[in-house]
């Protein structure tokens, strides 16, 4: 069961895969390149820990005690999170190259991802930002087979042996796993990148990936139900856990290209509301209320220091829970949510990177280090009607 855990991974685009990575830890930088741990791989690490000290180490190394198949399955588990950065990482360099911006790297549950906040430019770059992963999980996978080859010829310890072995092929189901050809697997993007060489169009190459990874998901998570039911194999539930998360990566892959064609290259700053209408933190609770929050039909507004610069943000909410004798005293700064609490968005964001995310009652737009604008999911909502109307327009015209 534990080598079917590392499944669905590869490059997201316009931080598509940014809903199911909050929550995430940052552990430093590659190359620059940001990376973070999302909760859920510590299930990850505990479940492949507990396959390999509980079946994989007993059954080629026996006798040993319980804590010391433990100690050594740790280390295993950690060995192989570590293949799967590298694997992320490739992905990353490659893209980078191509002048594609990566936002970051984030290891999860089902493995991790690279967040690309551009497309390739051109189908080869396509090609290889998808084969890089694939081909470092395979070169991990031949160079930890060739580790244990060596360990065996030279009568090492079978639990290294057993170790080196397990890694050498989860590493290859890795790369062979993410080579199936539909979307969000780096296969599908392999077919991707070879339809637009084909056909010119990006748009309806990615269309059939997308469909190509939605049949694909479906089928997997059929195998996984089949497996429980006809011949009550609980690690079916893993199957049908990637099947699910493939067909809805898939479905949403789509929703978000078909979105960014839609907005064009509309940016958050063509439809933000601006100016921006902030509190001081210095200000009192009573006198903001009073010019500003009084007059202004906002329920949330920014926060700003004596330099113009975001402190955070502070809601009728918060200032209602203030006690009405305590006002001329209690200050914005004393009762507002933190910068670090609140989404900050940069003005020439693309806005359909921002519309496929989860985005807050109020967003800042930063620029230079000042507050600009405020985004609100009705502004989202607008801009992405009157794209609509403009399409039926356009198509009303051509008719």
């Amino acid at each position: 069961m534990a080598a079917r855990l590392p499944a669905a991974h590869g490059e997201a685009e316009r931080g598509r895969a940014g809903g199911h990575m909050r929550q995430t830890v940052p552990l430093g930088r590659i190359a620059g390149i940001p990376v973070a741990v999302h909760w859920t791989v510590l299930v990850i690490a505990l479940l492949l820990a507990q396959g390999l000290a509980g079946v994989v180490l007993p059954a080629n190394a026996p006798g040993r005690e319980t804590g010391a198949y433990w100690l050594v399955a740790l280390a295993v588990a950690g060995v192989f999170l570590g293949s799967v950065l590298a694997h992320e990482a490739a992905h990353a360099l490659v893209a980078r190259h191509y002048g594609v911006r990566v936002r970051r790297i984030t290891l999860w549950l089902l493995g991790g991802v690279a967040e690309l906040d551009s497309q390739p430019p051109h189908p080869r770059a396509d090609l290889l930002i998808a084969l890089a992963g694939p081909a470092v999980s395979a070169g991990c996978a031949v160079l930890f087979g060739a580790a244990a080859v060596e360990a065996h010829r030279f009568g090492s310890s079978p639990l290294a042996e057993a170790s080196l072995g397990w890694l050498a092929l989860v590493n290859g189901m890795l790369a062979v796993f993410n080579l199936l050809p539909g979307a969000p697997l780096d296969g599908g993007r392999i077919l991707r990148a070879i339809l637009w060489r084909v056909r010119g169009d990006r748009a309806a190459a990615q269309r059939t990936a997308g469909r190509v990874g939605f049949v694909l998901g479906v089928l997997v998570l059929a195998i996984g139900a089949a497996e429980v039911l006809l011949v009550a194999d609980l690690g079916g539930l893993w199957l049908m856990l990637i099947g699910a998360f493939l067909a809805t990566a898939a479905r949403a892959e789509q929703a978000g290209d078909d979105l960014a064609a839609l907005l064009g290259g509309t940016r958050v700053d063509d439809v933000m509301t601006a100016p921006a209408v902030c509190g001081g933190e210095w200000q009192s609770v009573a006198s903001f209320v009073e010019a500003v929050a009084s007059r202004v039909p906002h329920r949330r507004f920014p926060v700003v220091d004596l330099d113009g610069r975001p402190m955070g943000t502070v809601g009728l909410s918060e200032l209602a829970r203030v006690p009405a004798r305590r006002q001329p005293v209690v200050r914005l700064r004393d009762v507002l949510v933190p910068l670090a609490r609140t989404r900050i968005v940069a003005a020439d964001t693309p806005l359909a990177e921002v519309a496929m995310s989860a985005l807050p009652p109020l967003a800042l737009v930063v620029a230079q280090g000042r507050v600009i604008g405020v985004l609100s999911p009705g502004d989202v909502e607008r801009a992405v009607q009157l794209a609509l109307v403009r399409v039926r327009q356009a198509g009303a015209a051509a008719d």
